[in-house]
């Protein structure tokens, strides 16, 4: 059995999972083969370079479509593409429901009449309106109202790469956001919030990488003083929710006692989206800080459990320095397959071939089994997205357990990262490949119930909403569980090189084993880690209030500081999710350390030297606890080993 099975840290290197590395690299070649499909049948060219209506790409020759009007026209010196109305969106069958022109200019500033399209047709060389209609018949044919583009032409300019003549003005996205937005009831309301974000866009990106700064310089805090940063953390959190709402609160009272002098109705009515919206923030921020203080005082006895184990992991990050930028090359590797994933998206919707619609039109469709390429491409996204995660699990559970199973810290190889991912290459791909299949296979069922809920909406009787919400949040719970399971399945792998199934039977058994440890280290480490990232979005969200106050009579805050509490929450967990990721290995290393070895000659811990105090300490605290009472002795019992 695997509980009595003789744990060999380090010492054997064996393949594991060969057949799931197989069927991974299977998979691959598969998404590989989508590309080259929507390559060869000439979709590159025209999703770069675009296409008309009639099937003809812009910026070069074209061949005759058989019964297709218009189509093989020569298009060399028309190179972008041109739509007569712009705004008008399909976002069922995800197109703009327009006729598409190759035209040889986009039109740079509003054209208001049908003389103005004509004056640019004769300056530019351009003609906006149809094939079939010459711009000198722009102002006198009855057919130019049909022909030519909707009027007011808005001002346009070219999407840098992809030859589309897009609008600069933002009242067609207001409108595309509209159709999305089904619950905003008022339309005015959805364009200042629109109009808020573009207005503020400068002070957004500003916020946005003070909370890279932020997140950067609190895992360099954890660092050096990992000792004192749990009651740091507790601090600052605390005074930074207290002054939060305080200042919410000041801004509100400030702003509703101030006379209102405009005249200007959107600027009244700006303000009082502001009040409103101070108001709602005001009132969110004062019930977050009251069950922020009850939690810490229901948690306050386990606190000081979380510091050793705190203090070893800062340690880690001491020897292993390259583990802070552990996000960033997982960030990286996954816009490159997210913009590889896109781009052959973009592909697959100009793929196949020509098909004339109910319009006359032409469009390109794909046929046969080929068209369910698109379901593929979908479980890739979510498979490979998984397995990049996966292999960051891997890699930081590698170096980790390195440095606990190193007896001589001096011994340690010079990065012992890169040895990680070479154990990682060399060995392991197919158990990451296995891990994060399981993964895909939980998360597309609750993929798919989502999108039936949302299809569903108003729609559904209330016990099949029921039925639907349950299955989701079960389907969820189970994805959370598996994650953690193959988190400590991957540190089992990294310590014995055995398979995944036996890894995480193993991982299984020793959690089990120490469930209330478990529950007692890994709830308050989380919890102290939330209390970080909690900080992070305070601060960011602070900094905000006080530089988007600065603009309150044009801009509405609603939607921009969402924007950047969300991007600062985002930043602050990829980067403390690995710190994470560290307690939760060191964990499983002490406990594995603790069970298989008793301290005798042939058997000596593992451990650092602060673990080894904090058991002692925990042992005697828990006597002293025993003594005084016996809710305190359970509070500590867990973190004790029974020998």
């Amino acid at each position: 059995m695997s509980s009595k099975r003789e744990w060999k840290p380090l010492e054997d290197r064996s393949c594991t999972d060969i057949p799931w590395l197989l069927l991974f690299i299977l998979f691959c070649i598969g998404m590989g083969f989508i590309c080259g499909f929507s390559v060869a049948t000439g979709a590159a060219a025209r999703l770069v370079s675009g296409y008309d209506s009639y099937g003809n790409i812009c910026g070069q020759k074209n061949a005759k479509l058989e019964a297709i009007p218009n189509s093989g026209m020569d298009h060399t010196h028309r190179k972008y593409v041109f739509f007569l109305d712009p705004c008008n969106l399909d976002l069922i069958n995800r197109k703009i429901k327009s006729v598409a022109l190759c035209v040889t200019a986009c039109p740079r500033q509003e054209l208001k009449t049908l003389s103005d399209v004509q004056k640019f047709a004769e300056i530019n060389g351009s003609a906006l309106c149809s094939y079939n209609l010459k711009p000198s018949e722009y102002t006198t044919s009855s057919k130019a109202s049909v022909l030519c583009p909707k009027l007011p032409v808005p001002a346009s300019a070219p999407i840098p790469f992809f030859h589309r003549c897009a609008p600069v003005n933002i009242s067609c996205y207001a409108k595309f956001a509209e159709a999305l937005i089904t619950f905003v009831s008022d339309n005015s309301v959805l364009h200042r919030l629109i109009s808020g974000v573009m207005t503020s866009k400068e002070i957004i990106l500003g916020l946005c990488l003070l909370s890279l700064v932020l997140s950067m310089i609190l895992m360099v805090i954890i660092r050096y003083i990992s000792r004192v940063l749990v009651w740091i953390l507790t601090i600052l959190v605390i005074l930074g929710s207290l002054g939060g709402t305080g200042v919410l609160w000041w801004l509100y009272a400030k702003q509703r006692k101030s006379p209102k002098e405009t005249v200007i109705p959107e600027q009244l009515q700006i303000a009082e989206d502001n009040l409103r919206a101070l108001l709602i923030y005001a009132i969110s921020a004062t019930v977050f800080t009251v069950l922020l203080f009850l939690i810490m005082l229901v948690m306050r006895k386990r606190v000081a459990l979380t510091i050793a184990l705190f203090h070893v992991a800062g340690k880690v990050f001491i020897h292993l320095p390259l583990l802070v930028f552990q996000p960033f090359w997982t960030f990286f590797a996954l816009v490159l397959f997210w913009a590889y994933w896109i781009m052959t998206l973009l592909f697959l919707g100009t793929a196949g071939s020509a098909v004339q619609n109910d319009q006359g039109f032409v469009e390109f469709r794909v046929s046969g089994p080929l068209q369910y390429m698109w379901w593929y491409h979908v479980v890739g996204l979510i498979w490979i997205s998984e397995f990049i995660l996966a292999c960051q699990q891997m890699t930081v559970a590698g170096a980790v357990v390195t440095y606990y199973f190193t007896r001589d810290k001096r011994n340690l190889p010079f990065t012992p990262i890169l040895a990680s991912v070479n154990r990682l290459i060399r060995y392991h791909l197919g158990t990451v490949a296995k891990g994060s299949f399981i993964i895909t296979l939980v998360k597309i069922p609750r993929m798919i119930l989502m999108y039936i809920h949302s299809q569903l909406k108003g729609k559904e009787n209330a016990c099949a909403r029921c039925v639907l919400k349950s299955c989701i949040c079960c389907l969820w719970c189970l994805e959370k569980c598996l994650n953690y399971l193959n988190q400590n399945a991957y540190t089992a792998t990294a310590i014995n090189s055995t398979n995944f199934c036996t890894s995480a039977k193993d991982a299984f058994v020793i959690l089990v084993e120490n469930a209330l440890r478990v529950a007692a280290i890994n709830t308050v480490g989380d919890f102290m880690l939330f209390l970080g990232k909690v900080l992070i979005v305070c601060s960011t969200g602070l900094a905000g209030i006080m530089l988007l106050n600065y603009q309150q009579d044009y801009t509405v805050w609603v939607l921009p500081l969402i924007i950047v509490c969300l991007f600062a929450f985002l930043v602050a967990h990829c980067f403390l999710s690995i710190y994470e990721m560290v307690v939760d290995v060191l964990f499983l290393c002490f406990a594995i350390d603790t069970k298989y070895n008793d301290g005798s000659p042939g058997r000596e811990f593992y451990m650092d030297k602060v673990l080894m105090e904090f058991v002692e300490n925990s042992r005697k605290a828990m006597k002293e606890a025993g003594k005084g009472g016996v809710a305190d002795a359970r509070e500590l019992k867990p973190m004790l080993k029974r020998r």
